[in-house]
């Protein structure tokens, strides 16, 4: 398999199959959709010796009462008729949303206050979103000191979350200190870029 976002589909769509029209879809269906760039993986189909490589948009394997998989096509239509409430059921394009914060607190910066409100307009646009907030430090103090800071600013956006009505349950936070620097620097230079907390919604 080349893509593992593939599978998923594919096996949601499987999973679909037995409300479709047995006429017209067979016994049970795998069907390759484009990912959310308009990238196209790949899967193989086998059952009972037969094999079926997929790798086109639509391109679809029928596995019909007899067991082996039948090369099938389908546009995009007609997965949507048949696979529509598989299809909305499945989860939305991540989005990751950084914001910055004041050197040595736990206090976003004016612009990122601001920045604030795309992150929730994403969040309102997700029935159920899960978030994954983590929390990182310029190379300033000292390992200890900034593993602490990380995870203050990570607790912070969870606060802040919380505020709109996000269950805590739903929303995992972390502290990376100074480990993963977006802008390398040496010794103790202080760097605003690396003083963030990134905010991945789902």
């Amino acid at each position: 398999m080349k893509d593992s976002a593939l599978l998923l589909a594919a096996c949601l769509l499987l999973g679909a199959c037995a409300q479709a029209p047995k006429a017209t879809l067979g016994d049970e269906l795998v069907v390759v959709l484009p990912g959310h760039d308009g990238k196209i993986g790949g899967v193989v189909v086998r059952r009972d010796g037969g094999e079926q490589v997929l790798d086109r948009p639509y391109a679809a394997a029928r596995i019909t009462a007899e067991g082996k998989p039948q090369a099938a096509a389908l546009t995009a239509t007609e997965v949507n008729n048949a696979f529509g409430p598989a299809l909305a059921a499945l989860p939305g394009k991540p989005a990751t949303f950084l914001v910055y914060f004041l050197e040595g607190k736990d206090e976003l910066t004016a612009a990122s206050n601001a920045e604030l409100k795309n992150v929730f307009a994403e969040i309102r646009h997700r029935p159920e979103p899960d978030l994954m907030v983590v929390g990182h430090t310029d190379n300033v103090g000292s390992d200890g000191y900034n593993d602490k800071l990380s995870l203050a600013r990570a607790e912070r956006m969870k606060e802040l979350l919380m505020g709109l009505g996000i269950p805590a349950a739903r929303i995992q936070v972390a502290g990376r200190g100074k480990r993963e620097l977006l802008v390398a620097t040496e010794g103790n230079a202080p760097e605003p870029r690396n003083r963030r907390v990134e905010i991945s919604v789902r």
